[in-house]
């Protein structure tokens, strides 16, 4: 059965003849190598492009080791070309290439040579490689399957399918299996592909307290938190003696494997942005339930982190809002508080407020998450998204309520 990854094909083929690199960029296993092999090669067949004009390679294939010398690799790649008509090159887990800035920015500097390539390091992007392209690098990153994306394969309803992503989330190959082998292939994924290639990669000596770290983060995501307050943890639960900064090179090397991701907070009177705590979201909700061997299923908490994955899978750039006010206290003394909002989503000129709300039960809980909205004292438009059934519908403060499902269904609903 065919995942159609439509949002990412149209990228690619509207990026084509741009000069620059294509980088595709995200988690082991969320169908890099298949929408670059396959999804994108037929788009390219479709089209006409002879298929002795696209040449694809899997660096992590046994077979094709040898080009990982970049010599044998140029050689190579230099002998394909014969003609003055268009050749992509499709190179999948390129990072594992010794010298590939230069191999790329070479080959890229041939006149009749698209390059397309996949990492699944975010140190592929980091500031020194970023030097070595010279402004040549276009990132196409790309998430685990959308709920649109999973409900496209999946035989049920909505609701049911929802059940089922907030459950199993949207890594394509646990999405298409059975249902009996999906938590033992989930497992087997956070141990064999994610945590393996960490130690390996950063030569970690203490795996338990790795593990240990994920499961922390697990069971908190959404929550605020920075180095120090899970050293405390540790000593506390653990009884462990790692440090702040062991813990912030642990959840540096989870960034970079896109296993997780982190949201910095914004002071919106103040317009400066808050270093310390920070928010932690999973890429994928699967991966995050098997860690927790399936115990902790908060609705609440999971639902805000799929609309946070959402919302980048969109496109948008995500902080988390900070709303300072001065308020009397029961002895009439003025005290400071910090109220939250969850998502300030900014892409381009668009710029919403977002407070994930799985229930509203009562005016009081309502006005509990409208009141950073109201406190923020700007114009932006303000969305409390809900999983209660309810239609969109804006109320007296302009304040719009969107159900869950519905956002998840509909792009536009944002703009309602």
């Amino acid at each position: 059965m065919e995942i159609y990854r439509n949002r990412y094909l149209n990228t690619l083929l509207r990026k084509r003849n741009n000069g620059l690199i294509k980088i595709i960029t995200g988690i082991r296993r969320c169908g890099k190598s298949y929408l670059l092999g396959t999804i994108f090669k037929n788009a390219l067949i479709d089209e006409g492009v002879p298929e002795n004009h696209i040449l694809h390679m899997s660096l992590d294939s046994f077979e094709n080791e040898k080009y990982l010398n970049p010599k044998e690799f140029y050689t190579w790649a230099t002998e394909k070309i014969t003609d003055n008509k268009t050749y992509y090159f499709l190179l999948d887990e390129i990072q594992l290439m010794d010298r590939f800035e230069s191999v790329l920015n070479g080959l890229n500097e041939k006149p009749n040579v698209e390059v397309y390539v996949t990492g699944s390091n975010a140190k592929f992007l980091s500031k020194d490689i970023a030097t070595e392209f010279a402004g040549r690098g276009d990132e196409i990153h790309m998430y685990p399957l959308s709920f649109s994306e999973f409900k496209s394969v999946y035989n049920g309803d909505n609701q049911h399918a929802l059940q089922e992503y907030m459950l199993w989330g949207g890594i394509p190959l646990v999405v298409l299996a059975a249902e009996e082998d999906k938590a033992k292939l989930l497992k087997t994924l956070f141990e064999e592909t994610y945590i393996r290639d960490i130690i390996l990669k950063h030569k970690i000596r203490n795996q338990r307290e790795l593990e240990d770290l994920l499961n922390i983060l697990s069971s908190s995501i959404g929550s605020l938190t920075n180095p120090e307050k899970l050293m405390n943890t540790f000593r506390t639960v653990k009884k462990s003696k790692i440090t702040a900064n062991t813990i912030a090179k642990y959840i540096e090397y989870c960034e970079d494997s896109f296993l997780i991701e982190s949201a910095k907070r914004y002071d919106i009177k103040g317009k400066a942005y808050i270093e310390t705590p920070q928010k932690y979201y999973f890429s994928d909700l699967g991966l995050r339930n098997v860690r927790l061997g399936f115990r902790q299923n908060e609705p609440t908490h999971i639902m805000e982190n799929i609309i946070y994955n959402e919302l980048k899978i969109r496109g948008f750039e995500i902080d988390i809002g900070v709303v300072p006010v001065i308020e009397k206290n029961e002895k009439a003394m003025s005290v400071k508080k910090q109220l939250e909002i969850d998502f300030i989503c900014t892409m381009g000129m668009k710029k919403y407020y977002i407070q994930s709300a799985y229930s509203l039960p009562d005016s009081t809980k309502r006005e509990q998450e409208i009141r950073p909205f109201i406190k923020s004292g700007d114009s932006f438009k303000k969305i409390v998204i809900t999983n209660d059934i309810t239609p969109p519908v804006y109320d007296d403060n302009g304040i719009l309520t969107i159900n869950f499902l519905d956002f998840l269904n509909n792009e536009s609903i944002l703009e309602t």
